[in-house]
């Protein structure tokens, strides 16, 4: 299965294709700009800010770290439509349990309305959720998830910037 060069998440079908990197959809591919400008960024300044995040405060509630990206999906759907997605954030542990158990009970209740992919997605976007709350974080070494945040990051000051 494909995966969005962006967010990273999966595509199921459809999807925006640009040179060689497939985007889950329009936005993810404006973003995926970025994506080419942050391999321009020295990885000396990448790393400087991974560790800067990895061992500040959480900017979900201002708690201690250490802080990853971590993700929530959710579904919801109405008859025949069904919609999905997977929304990363960075904070700490605690702070992402919280919006996963969120996106578990957001789908448990809008999810299952839509025939047949509400049927389908619903225990998908569930069970994703319970395997991020269950994923342990090492609390030394930030995620390449994280790596890939502040590379694009800090493309996007440069970006502005010029």
């Amino acid at each position: 299965m494909a995966r969005c060069g962006y967010c990273n998440s999966m595509i199921l079908m459809g999807g925006t294709q640009m040179g060689n990197t497939r985007f889950c959809n329009d936005q993810c591919a404006a973003k995926g700009q970025l994506l080419i400008r942050s391999q321009q960024v020295p990885e000396a300044h990448v790393q400087e800010l991974v560790h800067r995040m990895h061992q500040g405060p959480c900017p979900k509630c201002g708690g201690s770290g250490p802080i990853d990206v971590f993700t929530s999906h959710q579904v919801w759907s109405a008859l025949l439509l069904t919609s999905w997605k997977s929304m990363p954030q960075v904070s700490c542990k605690s702070c992402g349990v919280k919006s996963q158990v969120g996106g578990i009970l957001f789908s448990a209740l809008l999810g299952w309305w839509g025939f047949p992919w509400g049927l389908i997605m619903t225990p998908v976007q569930i069970c994703r959720n319970i395997a991020g709350m269950t994923r342990t974080v090492d609390p030394t070494r930030p995620s390449e998830d994280l790596a890939r945040i502040a590379r694009i990051h800090l493309a996007s000051q440069v970006v502005q910037a010029a």
